[in-house]
């Protein structure tokens, strides 16, 4: 049964976000493909849009946010208290109403009439069908944001007005404090966000979790990781329980890790549409809670998933009369921030060995920090974390990322590697432990104390400032007073960290993303001409390179033009309608080639740049083409750039990524037609020099930017650059991952490296080592 605004899960797919938010279109192309997932369907973005119309909220909701300081939490509470009071008093227009009346009664019958879960629930003691009814913002469980826990979700609602009492709160949820605090941070447009919701056959769930397709804290891409308790799902994702950890080897299914936790207390299903937490009932409580053929059959759903999507996923399941359902699945948003995170130097390693361990509980996000400890015993009490505080916690919610925002790591008590805390955190990029069961009762506020994040431990004291000398000169563990002839970028995407990064000892961005911005843009650069807001996307651009060039100024910020590929592009709103399906979009349809077959694009990011550099004044902008497979490609590009009033000078420098066979082996023409600087991207060209695609599990331990082969490239590519008196950089993790390399691509003469922020400092040693010993050379 369908109605205007109305969508079932099997009409609907993962092109459809705009109408039926992140949840809702992943739970539709969930359906389609096959996997088992609970019937149901979504309340469409347009309801709630023509709710706000025809009550002419939406003007009040603008003036409420207009000015809002959201980092004042009196004045964002205040806010959000505001519009959540307006929407939930507000009666929704009767044809929505009516419409959401008729299919909930519709999902009624076929729950009685049909499937297997249909039989397990009619044992049950609710006349009505009971009903999960969850948020889907048009914004959430995205690529680089998942908006873990911001808007509602309601358990086993019954009965026709409760549903759409329901929805309708879900409505208000989307002006949550959190959720108005968390677009901000995001860069999300207020004005823009809308939202549909979920209602869905409720699971009564005897156990319910998460799985990972990949090892959300190491990023390790051989691994799945499944967490699970019992009762509903819920508080998995709260952290309210610590959950059981199972992990399982993707080449052969092997479960290497069981970790089995006692659980005492769980939420469950009760009749008269009602959850409340109750005692785990003794049998159970030391109990597995599923067995090693449930962890298998979870983790081969995990792998079908990451399949389907192309890209690693996060599913939460429900395990029902022994049967396990999906219930929902996103994009894992940490996987770039914390793949290459290698901030535990052998210093503090070494210096953590001497320390007193307070406390142990599951690694969630890696990183070294030390600060004084802050218990808080509720999020009302998020106002006492100040910058460079350790946040302790029974547990975290979605109230409390303010906090998470300020502080340097977290510790909590309660949950999982999969909580609320561990999610937050990675894509906070913060060190946190969950699961020590103790924490808010052993550490106490004013104690300083360690985090290791990695290893999952809480160390007592800080780890102080070691002081090493060397031949040359005395040097700080920041390496503040370090200086190299090999210059050392950084690699960066988010705005919000420029400012903090540039304080850092790296000589400038050597690979400013162009994907992250748009993402923050959060419009296909197409549609935006279609609906003729070229200069929203303009103005947008303009303003997030600035806030680079601007921290980092006098120094170069060399911004690499987009390279978003197909499977990415689709993601952005209205991509779908503009992207070909490609079934290996890595070698298909991006980089220059998009440049020219799509001039009207590029033009867009041209004045983006021209804006900053021109009338804004800051000429440390530089530009660099990436994925540019012939010297003609090249050629076009750069006519595309001198038609629009961009041409290589003395303080505008143009760049090529080299991340190409093609590009090593007719590096010379590619040079003799003009060029100021190449940058290595050894991720690329490692894995189409080799064949091996280093995300496939199958091959992955092929691959090696160590291989002879890559050492012949980087050299010919470094020396025919010094030939042509070209600048050489490399961009990449493994400048700082094999010391050997790095001296190497000295010895050779590379000009510079861009890594990642958190390891500037050790890579600035390891260059300085392999200068050092070059100089003893000769």
């Amino acid at each position: 049964m369908n109605s205007k605004g109305i969508y079932w899960f099997e009409q609907i797919g993962k092109e459809d976000t705009e109408k039926v938010g992140g949840k809702g279109a992943n739970l539709g192309e969930m359906t389609t493909a096959g996997f088992p997932v609970p019937p149901g369907f979504i309340v469409g973005a347009e309801c709630y849009l023509e709710f706000l119309k025809e009550n002419k909220l939406d003007q009040k909701i603008k003036e409420t946010l207009s000015g809002l300081n959201t980092a004042n939490p009196v004045e964002l509470a205040e806010a959000s208290n505001k519009i959540k009071h307006l929407i939930k008093t507000t009666p929704v227009p009767q044809p929505i109403s009516e419409a959401i009346i008729q299919n909930y009664l519709h999902l009624g019958k076929i729950m009685r009439n049909g499937s297997r879960l249909g039989k397990f629930l009619r044992g049950l003691k609710d006349a009505n069908l009971a009903v999960a009814i969850r948020s889907s913002a048009t914004s959430e469980d995205s690529k680089t944001a998942s908006f873990a826990g911001q808007n509602e979700t309601y358990l086993n609602i019954v009965g026709e007005a409760n549903v759409v009492d329901a929805v309708r709160a879900c409505w208000a949820s989307l002006f949550d404090g959190r959720s108005i605090f968390y677009r901000q941070q995001q860069h999300i447009s207020q004005a823009a966000a809308a939202i549909a919701v979920v209602v869905q056959a409720q699971i009564p769930s005897e156990v319910s979790g998460i799985v990972f397709s990949i090892d959300p804290v190491t990023n390790n891409r051989q691994r799945v990781v499944i967490e699970s308790i019992w009762g509903l799902g819920e508080y998995v994702v709260q952290g309210k329980v610590t959950p059981d950890h199972y992990e399982v080897n993707k080449n052969d299914l092997y479960i290497t890790d069981r970790q089995q936790v006692v659980q005492t207390i769980q939420l469950s299903r009760i009749s008269g549409g009602r959850t409340k937490e109750t005692k785990v009932p003794g049998r159970l409580k030391n109990k597995r809670k599923l067995s090693d053929e449930q962890v298998t059959e979870l983790a081969k759903l995990s792998l079908n998933l990451e399949k389907h999507y192309y890209f690693p996923q996060d599913s939460e399941f429900a395990v029902a009369g022994g049967k396990i359902y999906l219930v929902q699945t996103r994009p894992i948003t940490t996987t770039q921030e914390t793949g290459n995170r290698t901030s535990d130097t052998k210093e503090e390693e070494k210096f953590l060995e001497k320390m007193e361990i307070l406390l142990t509980g599951a690694p969630a996000s890696p990183g070294i920090k030390s600060g004084p400890a802050k218990v808080l015993k509720s999020a009302k009490e998020i106002d006492k974390i100040m910058p460079g505080d350790v946040l302790v916690a029974t547990q975290t919610n979605p109230d409390y990322v303010p906090a998470m925002k300020k502080a340097c790591a977290i510790v909590t008590d309660k949950g999982g590697r999969t909580s609320h805390a561990a999610i937050v955190s990675r894509e906070l990029g913060i060190p946190c432990v969950v699961g020590t069961e103790s924490a808010t009762r052993l550490l106490k506020t004013g104690e300083v104390v360690t985090v290791n994040g990695a290893e999952g431990k809480v160390y007592k004291g800080g780890i102080k400032i070691v002081t090493k000398v060397t031949e040359v000169t005395k040097v700080k563990t920041e390496n503040r007073e370090l200086k190299t002839a090999t210059k050392v970028y950084v690699n960066l995407a988010e705005p919000d960290k420029a400012k903090e990064i540039a304080a850092k000892n790296c000589d400038g961005v050597g690979l400013l993303r162009a994907e992250f911005m748009l993402a923050g843009i959060g419009i296909h650069p197409k549609k935006a001409i279609a609906d003729r807001k070229q200069n929203v996307f303009i103005e947008g651009l303009t303003e997030q390179l600035t806030t680079f060039v601007q921290a980092f100024y006098p120094r170069p910020v060399v911004y690499r033009a987009t390279d978003f590929k197909t499977n990415e592009y689709r993601s952005l709103k209205g991509g779908e309608a503009y992207e070909p399906h490609e079934e290996n979009p890595m070698i298909g349809f991006r980089g220059a080639y998009r440049y020219i077959v799509q001039p009207e694009v590029f033009k867009m990011e041209i004045e983006a740049i021209k804006n900053v550099r021109e009338k804004l004044e800051f000429r440390n902008l530089w530009l660099m083409i990436p994925f540019c497979r012939t010297v003609k490609e090249l050629e076009q590009v750069k006519q595309i750039l001198s038609d629009n009033g961009l041409r290589r000078s003395p303080s505008f420098r143009l760049w090529m990524m080299c991340e190409i066979p093609s590009n090593v082996i007719l590096l010379d023409k590619f040079l003799e037609a003009g060029i100021d600087g190449i940058s290595v991207g050894s991720n690329d060209l490692t894995m189409l020099t080799l064949g091996v695609d280093r995300d496939n599990e199958n091959v992955a331990s092929e691959y090696d930017e160590r291989n002879e082969a890559m050492y012949l490239s980087f050299e010919k590519i470094i020396k025919t650059c010094k030939k042509y008196d070209v600048t050489c950089s490399m961009c990449g993790q493994a400048p700082s991952d094999y010391p050997e390399l790095t001296e190497k691509l000295v010895e050779w003469g590379i000009t510079s490296v861009s890594v990642n922020p958190d390891v500037i400092d050790h890579t600035r040693q390891v260059v300085y080592e392999a200068e050092r010993k070059l100089i003893s050379k000769r």
